[in-house]
């Protein structure tokens, strides 16, 4: 026989004690057993509802499992004062008294039932509640990459750095240049083969991060599409940005005067040219004819007898009285050239070599010479392809010269300076060939060596030329 639970008391054998006191001593032990169970009961659905409204869903489950556990124990109470009491006497009991128990019991179970819907329902309605737009996060405007492709040939890369050409050439490869926003977008400008700007626009997931780089030298690698003649696309895979240069302050310039220098062969020609490299000055090597000024050599380098002549004063340690031998001959002059005008200058000597004269080119062999002798106006007939002479007197500082058009049209071969016998005034004889028929007025202009604009006197001769 089992025992019961609560605190009930041992009930004691009826033939000892009578059948009244009995009854209601079991009476009273099942109330106390329904009693405890409908507490009980009540308990578990409190806070089965409390835990409905905070919304917990752990602890509801707790709490079903928990109920689930006391009501069979309560069950079994139930059973076991049930089975103490006798049925006689147990009926009227149990029908006078316990529907109080009973409806208290099912009050509380739609009670319980009704707070566990409204916690649902406020469950609910809690979150339908909108709780507000979500944050757009900032995405770059392109993240996909194209497959890797076929690498660009030699011949596709320069299609692709000249401007004007090389539309649709595409593939992997790399360019450099300098990185620019346009449209918000960054853009690479590529100098092409030409010297001519190229712009590529980039794309690819680093999009957003190029923009950090703008006026900074980058280099950029992928896939790479030419889409106009002069505009592309690059899918860049990887990249690499440096710092723009920062211009160096050039330093104040000192009062020493600046180190020579070799001058280049382009520079050496615009030294010896008609009306050219003014300024120019450097370490060089000229050549030219020996004539002089006075008791000053002078080398004249181009266009002699002319008023484009060219010459150069020579100073230094090598201008010497041993030159005067030389006079009319061909040297090689090294030194310091200084051109302070478009014809002429002066050059430092430190070495002087003679050349042998150049071969005349036409020679005066079996040739009718007319002469002519001083600054004397006059008139001669000439005939076709043979020569004429004019000697005039030479004036220090001061050279004579005709115009260069007019040395071309009546045959200007030769300038020859001839210094004088015994120390006398030396003389410039001009040497014509005439190649045209026709009458020519022949100007001649005494002008300053290294200033042929500057003219002290000029004098005309009449020249007719028949076949």
């Amino acid at each position: 026989m089992a025992k019961p639970k609560s605190g009930a008391k041992k009930p004691t054998p009826a033939a000892k004690t009578g059948a009244k006191p009995t009854a209601k001593k079991d009476n009273a032990a099942r109330l106390d057993l329904i009693r405890n169970a409908s507490k009980k009961v009540a308990t578990a659905a409190t806070k089965v509802v409390k835990a409905v409204a905070e919304g917990a869903k752990g602890k509801v489950a707790a709490v079903k499992k928990a109920v689930a556990e006391k009501a069979p124990a309560a069950a079994k109470g139930a059973k076991a004062g049930a089975k103490t009491a006798p049925p006689p006497a147990a009926a009227p009991a149990k029908a006078g008294k316990a529907p109080p128990a009973a409806t208290a019991a099912s009050k509380a179970a739609p009670a319980a039932t009704g707070k566990k819907a409204a916690g649902k329902a406020g469950s609910k309605a809690q979150s339908a509640v909108p709780s507000g737009p979500p944050v757009e996060k900032p995405r770059p405007r392109a993240t996909k990459l194209p497959p890797v492709g076929e690498p660009l040939t030699k011949r596709e890369m320069e299609q692709l750095l000249t401007a004007g050409e090389g539309r649709g050439v595409m593939g992997e490869g790399s360019l450099k240049g300098r990185l620019i926003l346009s449209g918000e977008l960054p853009h690479l400008v590529v100098v092409g083969r030409d010297k001519r700007e190229l712009t590529f626009l980039l794309q690819g997931p680093d999009q957003e991060v190029l923009p950090a780089y703008v006026d900074h030298k980058v280099s950029v690698s992928g896939m790479i599409r030419k889409t106009t003649n002069h505009s592309g696309v690059v899918e860049v895979r990887k990249y690499s940005a440096k710092k723009p240069e920062v211009e160096e302050v050039a330093p104040p310039p000192s009062d020493s005067e600046p180190k020579l220098r070799y001058l280049s062969p382009g520079e050496v020609s615009m030294a010896v040219a008609a009306g050219m490299g003014a300024g120019i000055k450097g370490f060089a090597s000229i050549r030219g004819n020996l004539e002089m000024m006075g008791d000053d050599f002078v080398l004249v380098v181009s266009n002699g007898g002319t008023r484009q002549q060219v010459s150069f004063a020579i100073e230094g340690k090598a201008a010497v009285k041993s030159l005067r031998k030389y006079v009319g001959q061909t040297l090689q002059v090294t030194g310091v050239v200084d051109k302070s005008s478009g014809w002429g200058g002066r050059i430092t000597a430190e070495n002087v070599e003679p050349r042998p004269s150049e071969a005349r080119s036409v020679s005066r062999d079996e040739m009718e010479l007319v002469h002519i002798e001083g600054e004397v106006p006059t008139s001669v007939d000439v005939k076709l392809n043979h020569g004429l002479t004019v000697r005039l007197q030479e004036q220090p500082g001061a050279t004579w010269a005709i115009e260069p058009t007019l040395a071309k049209r009546v045959g200007l071969r030769e300038a020859n300076f001839e210094p004088g016998p015994n120390g006398g005034p030396a003389t410039r004889e001009f040497f014509f060939t005439p190649r045209n028929p026709g009458s020519f007025e022949m100007e001649f202009f005494l002008a300053k060596a290294f200033t042929p604009g500057v003219v002290e006197r000029s004098f005309k001769i009449n020249v007719t030329v028949r076949p």
